[in-house]
């Protein structure tokens, strides 16, 4: 089979390629790396690509399945999930809280769910922001997302997000944050009284 012949096309496509790569490649490291993070000499080492979402057993965080499990792993910023089959398991990036003293750990389980949920500020949210809504109705830039699962800690929900910077970084108020494609497939499995750990 012959190579087909360089025209003045692919020429040009070559050249354009080969200028864009280097912006190209500033775009993914500032995305990669959130400049409002602490410095890093002051974090303990996060892992940032593939290698940090390891699968776990559902057995090293809970005593049975019941209807599924649902642990967020906030150091490596991921979620898994396993389905009360015994057979379903989901891996997901996250976000997660901004800082430590906004992360609860410990069990909880989900009490309730929603499509294109609403949101309202906690009063500590609007301490930092007085420029909040006290209410926003579900839909294109609501920070919840187009699925929110509730957790028996008030205020404490795993949602989604419309603004798919913040996955994989602390940027959330407490939540646990995901794509909104992942969090529409999650929301599929995950029924109420699902058991959560975040870890």
């Amino acid at each position: 089979m012959s190579n087909p012949p360089v025209t003045r096309r692919y020429a040009l496509m070559g050249a354009a390629a080969t200028l864009m790569t280097p912006s190209i490649l500033r775009a993914q490291s500032l995305d990669a790396f959130p400049a409002d993070e602490s410095p890093i000499e002051e974090v303990v080492p996060v892992k940032r690509n593939i290698s940090a979402f390891q699968k776990q057993q559902w057995q090293d965080h809970f005593e049975a399945l019941g209807v599924g499990c649902l642990l967020a792993d906030i150091s490596s910023r991921a979620v898994h999930y396993w389905g009360g089959d015994g057979v379903t398991y989901r891996l997901f990036p996250s976000s997660v809280p901004i800082t430590e003293e906004l992360t609860r750990r410990g069990y909880s389980k989900v009490v309730r769910k929603a499509q294109n949920p609403s949101w309202t500020p906690t009063a500590s949210m609007r301490e930092r922001d007085p420029s909040l809504p006290l209410r926003m109705e579900g839909g294109a830039g609501n920070p919840l997302g187009t699925r929110a699962m509730y957790l028996d800690w008030p205020a404490y929900l795993v949602h989604g997000t419309h603004d798919t910077r913040k996955i994989g970084r602390q940027s959330s108020s407490g939540c646990i944050g995901l794509y909104n494609q992942h969090v529409e497939d999650l929301y599929e499995l995950v029924q109420v009284g699902t058991q959560v750990r975040l870890l």
